[in-house]
């Protein structure tokens, strides 16, 4: 009966064990995650990162619900929510290569976005990015067992969520360490925001040629 509403104790260790693997090897998140924690530094980082597990949630969720069967049955809707994700990326490439230090300040190196933005920019990228949604609903049925499938699915999904804030928070308080050491003083160096616009760029690129 339990097993009904919550899949079996195997079940469950073996869908952990795949999930880390999973999460730890760095992919598209993570890249973003750590760009972001590189130039903005690891506190900011974090809000990045909250911000991906926020949209990664809501995907979790929609494919419980089965959005994602239905997207899959619409592959106009497919392309449009992969090309908005891959516009959003491009934009955030020239946000960060237009940005300029803040009116009064005494130095001249632009100030890294805020705690609030690195947030909504997180939760955006995680909820346009359609392969989150494909690959949850080709992932989490593996380790269901027969019963309630909605219910199997939200547990599962929660426990790759968390697990995913685990690994990326771990990335993002290590890059940003780094980037805050090798940062010249406040602000984002200009080499640092250079590369960070240019992964954004290549994100962007990656996703408009369906490879992201």
């Amino acid at each position: 009966m339990l097993e009904a509403v919550f899949p079996h104790p195997t079940r469950i260790a073996a869908f952990l064990a795949a999930s880390l693997v999973y999460a730890l090897v760095p992919g598209p998140g993570v890249l973003y995650v750590v760009t972001r924690s590189f130039v903005a530094g690891p506190a900011r980082g974090l809000a990045s990162v909250a911000g991906l597990t926020l949209g990664n949630l809501v995907a979790v969720t929609a494919t419980g619900l089965g959005v994602a069967a239905l997207l899959e049955s619409f592959p106009a809707a497919l392309l449009g929510l992969r090309l908005a994700g891959a516009c959003y990326l491009l934009l955030l490439g020239v946000q960060t290569l237009a940005r300029r230090p803040a009116a009064g300040a005494l130095d001249q190196v632009p100030a890294a976005p805020d705690a609030r933005r690195l947030f909504r920019d997180g939760m955006v990228v995680a909820l346009l990015n359609p392969k989150t949604l494909l690959f949850v609903s080709a992932f989490l049925p593996q380790f269901l067992a027969p019963g309630d499938s909605y219910t199997q699915v939200l547990a599962l999904g929660l426990m790759l969520v968390c697990l995913g804030f685990c690994t990326d928070s771990s990335y993002a308080l290590a890059a940003g360490f780094i980037g805050t050491r090798l940062s010249s003083g406040p602000g984002e160096a200009p080499w640092m925001r250079l590369a960070s616009a240019l992964v954004f760029f290549g994100l962007g690129l990656a996703a408009l040629s369906g490879r992201l």
